[in-house]
């Protein structure tokens, strides 16, 4: 198989190779790395995938992408390593399941990239010299998903930023009790602030002497892994033929990126619905043509979604003919109609999540976090005006025991809290303070790691 090249959403930058794009992590014009063209799976292979463990289907879909940079035993052992626990497709009735993504180490979803990730990391910087810095911005699961994936890797320093006030106590401990190689940043902002820190970072000439990449969903690294579980659910639930609507809370919408690109593979996706919570900038756009940022975001009840300009939205329009910059300026405007036939959005505000939360539980006994509320909701909507006979898959992304404080309220008990979670309560934290101003984190870099 052929190596891959990758190129930037922003047209203005040469194509590089998988290990270029990993270590870069933002494309120098500013945009984000896709794959020129996207492997099609051939025939009958999804089905041979149906009975397969989830090591098994994430070595075949990413061993599409990472041809020519990490050999296939290589690879296959990555998947042992990186998936060593439960991926459950809990049946709700005879047509809906979740499936829930929160059983990784930090009952997130994004234990799925952030493991492969550190260890593709691991493998490319294994003989180098000097520390590869990884900034992340977070808004809430990515920071500790990422600290946790590398943790004690050698030759890499992380730096996540988050804002306090928008983190649960349980989100920041994930963050701030491991120490290391792992450095917390509270930042007095909201996530917006904390994501424009790290871009402009990564364009500052002055701190060319400190080797800087990410792992925040602008890396590549972190939207390929986001592919397996679509296909996993696909071939578990319709032998990889049948077709599948997904329901995917969406902030930051990398994680609706694995489902779209998923898609584009040949898995077969009748409708990615895209559910978010207030910060509606793309519900709005697939309606009227026009972006708009939302500038401050709002804060709101599922905080990992409280974006107001997701970066991966670039990729979205991409895929679709068009371009939209780092910016948030539309230089370009894609396929809207193509763009609506596979795509369908809608928001909800915290009232109706909290609602959604308790008729979950009332009527299926189902046990929803925020951001898998608003999922559900999206995936109820959906299905009321677009009835169909397809599978459907709401994508739960963090572990309900994240939140117990809204949890209890709601249903009247607290979720049980599993291991990874309950094994950060009494570790003391560690943390920076800065405020949303680049000059002071330019100093705390250049302090730091120069």
């Amino acid at each position: 198989m052929e190596q891959m090249s990758y190129a930037s959403t922003n047209r203005q930058a040469p194509e590089v190779t998988l290990a270029e794009a990993l270590l870069r992590g933002q494309a120098p014009d500013r945009g984000l790395y896709l794959p020129v063209g996207i492997p099609r799976f051939a025939p009958g292979e999804l089905a041979s995938l149906s009975d397969k463990p989830y090591p098994e289907v994430a070595a075949a879909v990413l061993g599409k992408f990472t041809a020519g940079t990490f050999a296939p035993d290589e690879l296959d052992a990555m998947c042992r390593s990186a998936y060593d626990y439960e991926v459950p497709l809990e049946r709700v009735d005879d047509r809906r399941h979740v499936m829930r993504l929160d059983r990784g180490p930090t009952a997130s979803f994004k234990d799925f990239a952030g493991r492969m990730m550190g260890r593709m990391f691991g493998a490319l910087r294994r003989n180098a010299a000097g520390r590869l810095v990884i900034l992340t911005a977070t808004s809430g699961d990515t920071g500790s998903a990422v600290a946790h994936a590398f943790y004690r890797i050698p030759n890499v320093e992380v730096m996540v930023l988050f804002p306090p006030a928008e983190v649960s106590a349980r989100q920041r401990k994930q963050m701030t009790t491991l120490g290391g190689n792992i450095t917390a940043v509270g930042v007095d902002g909201k996530f917006d602030d904390c994501q424009a820190l790290v871009k402009q970072a990564f364009a500052d000439e002055s701190l060319r002497g400190v080797e800087l990449t990410s792992a925040n969903s602008i890396n590549i690294g972190r939207l390929l892994p986001q592919i397996v579980y679509y296909v996993y659910a696909a071939v578990r639930l319709g032998g990889g033929v049948a077709p599948v609507v997904f329901s995917v809370p969406s902030g930051n919408f990398g994680d609706m990126m694995g489902a779209l690109l998923a898609s584009r593979m040949g898995l077969p996706v009748e409708r990615i619905v895209v559910a978010t919570n207030a910060n509606d900038e793309v519900p709005r756009f697939l309606q009227t043509g026009e972006y708009h940022k939302i500038v401050p975001s709002k804060s709101c009840l599922s905080n990992a979604m409280n974006v107001g300009h997701p970066s991966n939205f670039a990729r979205v329009i991409a895929l679709f003919g068009g371009w939209l910059d780092e910016a948030g300026t539309l230089r370009q405007a894609p396929d809207m109609g193509r763009l609506r036939q596979e795509i369908w959005a809608t928001s909800a505000g915290d009232e109706e999540t909290r609602a959604t939360i308790q008729r979950a539980w009332r009527e299926h006994k189902l046990l929803l976090e925020p951001h898998g509320a608003v999922g559900w909701l999206g995936l109820e909507r959906y299905l009321r005006e677009h009835p169909t006979v397809a599978v459907a898959v709401s994508v739960e992304t963090a572990h309900p025991a994240k939140f117990p404080e809204e949890v209890e309220r709601l249903l009247g008990f607290a979720p049980e809290v599993p291991e990874s979670l309950a094994a950060v309560e009494a570790k003391p934290e560690e943390c920076l303070r800065l405020p949303a101003d680049y000059d002071e984190f330019r100093k705390l870099l250049l302090d730091k790691y120069s």
